[in-house]
Order: structure tokens, then sequence, then C-alpha cells
């Protein structure tokens, strides 16, 4: 934005030299003429259609009449005004331009010069300019000519929005423009004259009162030499990198009118010297690291119309000092520390347009005052702790056009005042405690394109009324108890984007109405209660990229002709057939989920036609028949979910391309057999593999240890064999976090070289968990149940059944920290690896059921973070390590039946586990175990069987009863003494009652009035007896 005294220096040119037509100089026409001629334009036929000025120049009149031009009493052109032209060509050298050696003003500002164009060094030769403006020609590159220092008359040199030049030496530039009042050098490139562009600028132009170097590369803190040009009423230097404090020499700049200082690396509080700027119109020191509390100094700023402060560290409260801001349009203080309520002073802002104080910690109501600011345009409160109702007084904002409220804890109903917001385009009042119905006065919102109200407890049905919203663009409504048909009026929205209604309890079909959203990208319906089948033909969707109908009640079949949507999700509904061609319309498709749906029926092949797909899932089904093998094929594919279907056949031949995206491969809970294919080798992005509940008979899958991505690995409930060692590589898994082996016939020891391989379940040297870190946004959701994808969030649906704590559980969300090792009812044998104890992240350790001998390592006590420990039905002998009564984060313990001897640690948590714990070791006493050691005490079941259960003993338990009388016993002592004996009752009570005055000494001056009393009373009472 150029000052009022750049156009005011254009005005007062054309007024002291006015044109004086039939005046015009033949060579100067000529020259014009051939400089018409020299220029290009964006097309052949170009002048006639792109120029507003050079079209009207022709021989037969007098060039000083032509539009642009300006000339003197005695015909010579000193002004030449082509801005906005689209002159696309350049002008080089030799140019008839620089024929005009009388000009004095040349604006040659916005053309569609060619990018790559040089800035003409022969515009030197214009020695005569006082006025030169090259800006917004984003086509030019290179240097600056350093031939403009030879226009030592220039009064404005602007040069300003042509974002590939790059300035020369500037001390040689600017060292003969002694006479230059304004400079304008937005995104011109500084950054070779480092640290001393201030000495330059304050040394070479003496007079200048504008400095405009905005996104300029400047680095480093202002030099101080700046405070020369005590002439300067406007300084721009915003998005750069300038450091340090705000200098106080600025304190020099009485005559300042503007500040930008916005977008730097600035730190330090808002100096006093500040106090001297009476003159100051705008301030804007946006993003920065400026802190401490808005001065009182401000005070001074009576003539301030636009101040910004966003985004920095402001703290405290917003000063009274405010109340001397008559004249303030526009106020800014997003995104600080700002904190108590909105003050008083605000109430003198009658002039203001906009408003922002979003992401503070204003709190209180809004205030009623409000009603001052009839001229308010844009009002943001947002993420702040604002509470209590909207305020009646919103109805005096006729010129109201964007609202925003949300992330607050605003209360009660929307109030019907909203009806006099006549020119409101944007209302956001989500995440807030708004209830009760949509009111009537939304009626009136006839310029309404964004409505916002998610996260509420808007309750009733969507009004009948919003057919008058024919501008709106954007709908969002979800997260309320909103109830009832979706209304037909919904086919009045012709420009609607995006409609966002799920989170609610909407019943009924989906409207036939909805076939009208020709615009209509995003659109959400889940979570409701909408029912029927899509009666909607959806081939007038074309330009639909998310499609959300999931956890609803529709059935029949799915929705088609959706080539160009990117994001489909049908799951948890009753679908029930998949249409044979679906790949036809999956064009374009990246996610397409299915999942907990009545399919039954094959998988179509068709599928694999959709090349962009990159997430499937078609989990929870009754889907039968064998895998298609191009589905594991596919290039881009990263998640692939066939979990708990009735899928069968050999999965041995699935193939897998070599440059497979594959990230998360789960197909448990089938009735797949065969072995693990060995192109999943192939697979090295591969993060999750979940092959679980299956019929699949093979030894461990060695393949895939050259998978060093691999962060969950499920092989439990099949048929697998042998041992878990590979010895012909070397390969591991740095990133595993869980290890599901439970239920196979796995056997043989455990050497301590494969745990030591699997670093993510161990601590880095501080001790804090290893971490190993992702690239794509896929790889991302791959392990998470909720990911964000172009902007918004969707459930994937990764699960893994484990069994933590003795119960079978879904984990559905399976975290980054979570790490869990179940090598549970196998036949593994020999010692448990010392090795284990290094497992520091490790959260879950279940190996029972197996055949493991020796001691408990006693190296366990190092797993910190460890919450279940199942060792259970084992061959385990010796001691319970005293370090396990360090882990203080375990919750759940199982030791049972093994042959483990000596007294059970009693000491931190270990007190709390019950004794089933412990049951089934001969060789245990103390407390808490409370079991039947006896020779003839029943073995625990086989690895097949049933596990045992507890809680029918009929066993005196002499431990807990005696305690129980001594405790008894003594307080029947303590209270009888009390009650049968005066003298210990009386010394009881003053022992009691000076304990008492110790503790509380401003009892004395109550309780003796009433103890004097009672004394008294006594005595008399024994006088009366007597």
């Amino acid at each position: 934005m150029k000052t009022l005294m750049h156009y005011l220096f254009l005005l007062c040119f054309n007024i002291l030299l006015p044109a004086v037509h039939s005046q015009c100089i033949k060579d100067q026409q000529q020259s014009l003429l051939h400089f018409k001629n020299s220029l290009q334009f964006p097309s052949r036929d170009s002048v006639d259609s792109y120029s507003t000025k050079v079209v009207s120049w022709n021989s037969s009149t007098d060039c000083c009449s032509w539009v642009g031009v300006t000339c003197t009493s005695n015909g010579h052109v000193v002004g030449l005004d082509l801005s906005s032209e689209t002159i696309s060509g350049g002008i080089n050298n030799a140019s008839s331009l620089f024929h005009l050696q009388h000009l004095r003003s040349l604006n040659l500002a916005d053309n569609n010069f060619n990018y790559g164009t040089l800035i003409p060094s022969a515009i030197g030769k214009l020695v005569n300019l006082r006025y030169l403006n090259l800006s917004y020609n984003y086509g030019y590159s290179g240097k600056i000519p350093i031939e403009i220092s030879r226009l030592t008359r220039l009064v404005v040199l602007d040069i300003s929005q042509c974002y590939s030049l790059e300035a020369p030496n500037i001390s040689i530039l600017f060292q003969n423009l002694t006479e230059l009042a304004e400079l304008y050098f937005d995104y011109v490139h500084l950054s070779a004259q480092k640290a001393n562009w201030s000495q330059v600028i304050s040394s070479s132009l003496p007079k200048l009162r504008v400095l405009s170097l905005i996104l300029t590369r400047l680095s480093g803190p202002i030099d101080q030499s700046l405070g020369k040009l005590q002439s300067l009423s406007v300084i721009r230097l915003g998005q750069n990198n300038i450091s340090g404090p705000i200098p106080g020499f600025f304190a020099n700049f009485s005559n300042l009118r503007e500040l930008d200082l916005s977008s730097n690396i600035i730190s330090g509080p808002i100096p006093r010297s500040f106090a001297n700027f009476s003159n100051l119109r705008e301030l804007d020191l946006t993003g920065n690291n400026i802190s401490g509390p808005i001065p009182g100094s401000f005070a001074n700023f009576s003539n301030l119309r636009v101040l910004y402060l966003s985004s920095n560290i402001i703290s405290g409260p917003i000063p009274g000092s405010f109340a001397n801001f008559p004249n303030l349009r526009e106020l800014d203080l997003r995104g600080n520390n700002i904190s108590g309520p909105i003050p008083e002073s605000f109430a003198n802002f009658s002039n203001l347009r906009v408003l922002y104080l979003t992401g503070n910690n204003i709190f209180g109501q809004i205030p009623g005052f409000f009603a001052n600011f009839p001229n308010l345009r844009e009002l943001d409160l947002s993420s702040n702790i604002i509470s209590g109702p909207i305020p009646g007084s919103f109805a005096n904002f006729p010129n109201l056009r964007e609202l925003d409220l949300s992330s607050n804890i605003i209360s009660g109903l929307i109030p019907g005042t909203f009806a006099n917001f006549p020119n409101l385009w944007h209302l956001d009042l989500t995440w807030n405690n708004i209830s009760g119905p949509i009111p009537g006065s939304f009626a009136n919102f006839s310029n309404l394109r964004v409505l916002y109200l998610t996260g509420n407890s808007i309750s009733g049905p969507i009004p009948g009324f919003f057919a008058n919203f024919s501008n709106l663009e954007e709908l969002d409504l979800s997260s309320n108890i909103i109830s009832g048909p979706i209304p037909g009026s919904f086919a009045n929205f012709p420009n609607l984007r995006e409609l966002d209604l799920s989170s609610n309890i909407i019943s009924g079909p989906i409207p036939g109405s909805f076939a009208n959203f020709s615009n209509l990208r995003v659109l959400d319906l889940s979570c409701n209660s909408i029912s029927g089948p899509i009666q909607v033909s959806f081939s007038s969707y074309s330009k639909l990229r998310e499609l959300n109908l999931s956890s609803n009640q529709l059935q029949g079949q799915i929705p088609t002709f959706l080539p160009f949507a990117h994001f489909l999700d049908y799951s948890r509904n009753n679908f029930n057939s998949i249409p044979l061609n679906i790949g036809d319309f999956l064009i374009r498709t990246m996610f397409f989920s299915l999942s907990s749906n009545n399919l039954h029926g094959l998988i179509p092949a068709s599928i694999c036609s959709a090349s962009y797909l990159q997430v499937l899932n078609l989990s929870n089904n009754s889907l039968s028949g064998m895998i298609p093998q191009c589905l594991t094929a596919m290039r881009h594919l990263s998640l692939l979910n066939l979990a708990r279907n009735n899928l069968t056949g050999s999965i041995s031949n699935l193939e897998v391309t070599e440059d497979s995206s594959l990230q998360s491969l789960e197909i448990s809970g089938n009735q797949l057999g065969g072995q693990v294919p060995k192109s999943l080798a192939k697979c090295t992005k591969l993060e999750f593999l979940n092959l679980g509940n299956n019929n699949i008979i093979d030894s461990f899958p060695c393949l895939l240890k050259n998978i060093s991505t691999l962060r969950v690995l499920v092989l439990r409930s099949n048929n697998f064999y042998g041992g878990i060692e590979c010895i012909n590589t070397n390969d591991t898994w740095p990133g595993l976090q869980i290890i599901d082996l439970a239920h196979n016939s796995f056997s043989g020891e455990i050497q301590g070289i494969v745990w030591r391989a699997w670093q993510e379940m161990m601590a880095t040297k501080d001790g804090s968990q290893s971490r190993i870190h992702v690239g794509s946004q896929i790889t991302t959701c791959a392990l998470l149940r909720n990911c964000t994808q172009y902007g918004r969030s969707f459930e994937i649906g990764v699960s893994v059944t484990i069994t933590n704590k003795a119960l079978e559980m879904v984990l559905v969300n399976i975290i980054y920290t979570y790490t869990l090792i179940d090598f549970s009812s196998n036949n593994f044998s020999g010692p448990i690896p010392k090795e284990m104890g290094e497992f520091k992240s490790l959260h879950a350790l279940n190996l029972s059921r197996n055949a493991f001998t020796g001691e408990i390592p006693s190296s366990f006590g190092n797993m910190q973070v460890l919450e279940s420990l199942d060792l259970s039905q084992n061959k385990l002998s010796g001691h319970i390590p005293s370090q396990l009564t360090e882990l203080t984060f375990l919750s759940f313990l199982d030791l049972s039946y093994n042959q483990l001897v000596g007294r059970i640690p009693t000491s931190n948590q270990f007190s709390t586990f019950p004794p089933s714990s412990f049951i089934g070791n001969k060789g245990l006493r103390g407390f808490p175990s409370m079991v039947n050691n006896k020779a003839g005490f029943p073995p625990p079941p086989t690895v097949n069987g049933s596990p045992p259960k507890f809680g029918h003993h009929h066993e005196v338990n002499w431990d807990l009863i005696i305690v129980e009388i001594g405790f008894t016993f003594g307080f029947g002592v303590a209270v009888g003494s009390l009650v049968l004996c005066k003298r210990w009752s009386k010394w009881y009570y003053n022992a009691m009652y000076n304990i008492l005055l110790k503790i509380f000494p401003q009892l004395e001056e109550r309780i003796g009035i009433h103890r004097r009393h009672v004394h008294i009373n006594q005595r008399w009472w024994r006088r009366s007896i007597d």
C-alpha cells in the first residue's frame, strides 16, 4: 500500500504541469509512436484487446492529448503513465522512450513483462526524472541497473513487488540520490548488503521520509545510524529476519505515521519511547517475540487507526489507556497471552471496523457496550475463555460481515437479535455450550456464505428457512443433537461446496434434493440414524471429493457414479452388496471403506483397477472366497484390511510388486490357510502385519526380517511351529513395538540376541523412549485409528486382538508409545533370557503357558513402565526377585503354577496383588499369598485346557482374623476406659484440649469462656445435689 504522499505527488505534478494541446513537438510525437510500435502484448491482435491508453495514440492527434501523456506548455512530454497496460515484451535500451529527455514522471507499474525481463539500463538517461514507478512487474529479474544512480533529481523511487530482482551495491546505487524522499524496495533482495544497509541509507538519503523494505531478506538488529533520518514518517521493515529489541532511537521519529516491523524475530518489550509517536496512525508488530504487557504509553496514540500486535507473547490485561483511541478502526491482538476481561475502555471505539482477540486467555462475558460499534465489520473472539450468553446488544451491527465466537464456553440460546445482521456472510459459533434450536432470526441471513455451528448442544430439526441461504457455500452443523429428517429445502443451495451434518441424531432417508448439489466438494452425514436405500443419483456430483456416510443405517447397494471422489467411507451401515464393476467408479479414489456392513459374496476383482487407491478397508463383513491376487499387487495401496470375514483359500501365492507401497496388511479372523507369502519380503515399507486367527501352517516367517520398518507383527492363533531364530539373516526390526505369537506351536529356546534387535522396546541413553520417524502422511495413519488426510480427520480402522492383564481385548488405537510381547500358549523352553530386562519401554509381557525353566531374571526390575507381567504355567524356580517391587507401574502380575519358593515380597504394590497371582507354587509363603500348597493340590490345566478358576476356597484365613480381633480388642479397651474411668476420661479431655490449643491458639478466646461456664454449671449442679 503506497502512502498518500505518493499519490499527492502525481496529483500535484499533473496540476502544476497542465497539458496544453496543439503544442506537441513533432519529434516528441514520433518518439512516442515508435515506442508504441515496439511494445508487445500477450497476443498478436493485442493492442486493441488489452491496452486502454496506448490504443488511442495516433499521428492525427496531438500527443499531448493522448491518454497517459502529460506535456508542458511548450510541448515537451514530461509525464508518461503506462501502468496496467499488460505490456509483455519488455523495453530494450534502444527504445525511443529514452529520447524523451524532458520526462519527469514515468509509471510502468503493473504490466505483464515476460519472466526474465531486465530493467533497461538506458533508464539512466532520463536524468530529469522525479518519479519512477516500476512496481508490480513480476517478470522483472536480475539486478537493478546501477545507472539509476544518475537520476539525481529523483524524489520517488518505487521498484516494489518485483519478486526476482536483486539490488546491486546500494552504497553506489543510492550515493547520488540525495533528493530522494520515498523509497519502495519491497521484495527486492538485499541479503548481499548484510547489516550495513541502515548506514548506507542514512548517509546517502538524508531527506528520506518513506522507507519501505518489506521482505527484502534483511537480517540482524537495526543499526542506530538509522536514527539520523528524523524526517521519516513511514517505516516498513516487515517480513525480514531483523532481530534484537525495538531500538530506543525510534523515539527520534516524532513525525512517524506508520511503523511496520511485522514478521521478524524482534524480542523484548514494547519500549516506553513509543510515547513520542503522537502522530502514529498505523502500528504493526505482528509475528515477533515481543513480550511483556502492552505499555501505558499507548495512551498518546490519539490518532491511531490501525494496531496489529498479533502472534507475539504479550501478556497481562488490555490496558485502560486504550480509551484514548477514538479513531481506531482495526485492532488485532490475536495469538498472545493476554488475560482478563474485555475492558470498559473499548466502549470508546465507535469507529472500530475490525476487532480480533482470538487465541488469548480473555474471560468474562461479552460486554454490552459492543452496541457502540455500529461500523464493525469483522469480530473474532474465538479460542478464549469467554462465558455467559451472547448479549442482545449484538443487534446493532448492521455492517457486520464476519463473526467468530468459536472455542469458548459461551452458553444459552442464540439470541433473536441476530436478525439484524443483513450483511453477515461468515458466522462461526463452533465448540461452545450453546443450546436450543436454530432461531428463526437466521432466516434474514440472505447473504450468508459460511455457517459453522459444530460442537454445541443445538437441538431440534434443521429449519426449513435454510432455503433462503441461496449464497451458502459451507454449512457445518456437526456434533450437536439435531434431530428429524434432512429437509427438502436443501435443494436451494446451488453454490454449496461443503456440507457436514455428522454426529447428530438425524433420521430418515437422504432426500432426493441432494441431487442438485452440483458444486458440492465435501459431504459428511456420518454418525447419524439415516436409513433406507440411497435413492439419490450421485451422477451430478462431478466435483465431489469427499463423501462420508459411515455409522448410519443405510442399506441396499452402495452408491456409485463418483469417479473423481478421493475419499469414500460407507462403513458401519447395512449395505449388502458390492457392484461387480465397482472399480470403474473409483478412478481417482484414494480412501475406500466398506467395513462393518452386511456384505456377502466375493471381493470384486475390478477394485484392482482403482489405480490411485491407497486405503481399502473391507473388514467386519461376511465376504467369502479367495483374496484376489491383484489386490496386494496394487502399486499405490498403503493399507489393506480384510479382517474378520469368511475368506478362504491359500495365501501362499499372494503377489506383491517390487515397488509396493503397502504399509499395513490385516487379514486376521478368516479361514485362510497356506504359508506366509514369500512376496511379502518385497514390502520394504510394511509397518503393520496381522495374520492372526487363521489356519496358516508355516515356520516362523524369517523372510520378514529384511523389513526394517515393521512395527506390529501378529501371528496368534494359527499353526506356526518350530523355533523363532533366523540363522541365515542378520536383519532386525528396530522399530518393532508389538509382537504376538500366542496360541501356536512354536518351540525351542529363545536366544538373547533375538531380543537385543528390538530397539523400540528399549530406551535411549537419557532414558527417553527411542523413536523411529516415519515420513509420509499415510505412514502415520497406518498405525493410528484416526488420521488426517486432505485437512480432515478420518478413521482408518486398524486393530489388534491381544491378551493383556489376563483379558482378551481389541486394541484399536495403536499409539507409538505402546509396546507388547505375547509368546503365551506355545512350547517354548529353556531359561528366560536376561536381556529382556533391557526393554525399558515395554508395557506388557506374556510368556505364560510354556515350558520356561530357571529363575525369573532380576533384570526385569529395569522395565520401569511395565504394566502387565504374566509368567504363569511354566516351570520357573527360585525366589521372586525383589527387584520386581521396583516396577511401580505394574498393575497385573501372574506367577501362578510354577515352582517358585521363598517369601513373597510385600513392598510397594506387591501387597495389592490377589492370591491367584501366586497360586500353584508349593514353596511360596507369606502375605498376600493364601494358597493351599499341600501335595495333593490339583495341577494347572494344560496349554489347550481352560484356565483355572479361583474364589471358591473354604479355608479359614487366620492371618486376617487375628488382625481383626486385635483391632476390636484394642478399640474396646480404649473406649471402655473413657466411659467407665472418670480419672482417665478427665486426663484424656485435658490432654486433647491442650493439644488443640497448641495447634489452634485462637480457640482459647472462644472455648475458654464456654469452658468456664461449663465449670460453673457443674459446680452449681453439684451443690444442688448436695
